[in-house]
């Protein structure tokens, strides 16, 4: 999928999560379900750009922001929509709002290890990048048929040239936008994480 001319896909994700970064760093400020739910929505376009071996991260990942950026409309923090669905007792059922921001959690994970893989990586293949951040983040998640269907659709990953193109970036611009999203993520990743492990729900489900 190519974007509209003039279009930065990577500087918008890097701008956003920038922000959550910023409100998290505060340490007094709690993050809200619309800013975050708008910022990972901002980061699905880049599955669509991987193709068919992330396509089952795509339609999943975009189906749980969506349901994050409706929940936004009633509730106002992440830290009270896990709350009400710890006082529900539904934490762990399909479809728990706490759930989809446990899966949003590792779609924006997985591109943070995406992209620390592209610039530590050399070449233009985009296999080895890909799989290290397939396999650290959802792999252990998968069933034996998901994660053969991704390493078959490895092989028709793009290139890195052809997806900088795609996403209207040169090799020095991603490479500073990227940087910039890996930092900014890792805080916002690390919040989230620390609002379920304060509530003993675990990360592996």
């Amino acid at each position: 999928m190519a974007n509209a001319e003039g279009e930065k896909p990577l500087r918008k994700i890097g701008e956003a999560f920038k922000d959550l970064a910023a409100v998290v760093n505060s340490e007094t400020l709690e993050l809200e379900v619309g800013p975050f739910s708008h910022a990972c929505s901002l980061v699905s376009p880049l599955f669509g750009c991987l193709g068919i071996a992330f396509k089952f991260a795509e339609l999943d990942y975009v189906a749980k922001v969506g349901d994050l950026a409706e929940v936004s409309k009633s509730i106002a923090t992440l830290q009270t929509l896990v709350d009400r669905d710890v006082e529900s007792n539904c934490v762990r059922k399909a479809g728990s709002h706490t759930r989809n921001l446990l899966r949003v959690k590792r779609g924006i994970d997985m591109v943070r290890v995406l992209f620390e893989q592209i610039i530590a990586s050399e070449g233009n293949s985009l296999k080895g990048p890909a799989s290290t951040a397939y396999a650290q983040v959802f792999a252990p998640y998968h069933g034996w048929a998901i994660r053969k269907a991704v390493a078959a659709g490895m092989y028709a990953l793009p290139t890195k040239a052809q997806l900088l193109k795609r996403l209207n970036e040169d090799e020095a611009t991603a490479r500073i936008e990227m940087e910039n999203y890996i930092a900014s993520s890792a805080a916002v990743i690390l919040y989230v994480d620390k609002l379920f492990l304060s509530r003993e729900l675990g990360l592996d489900w």
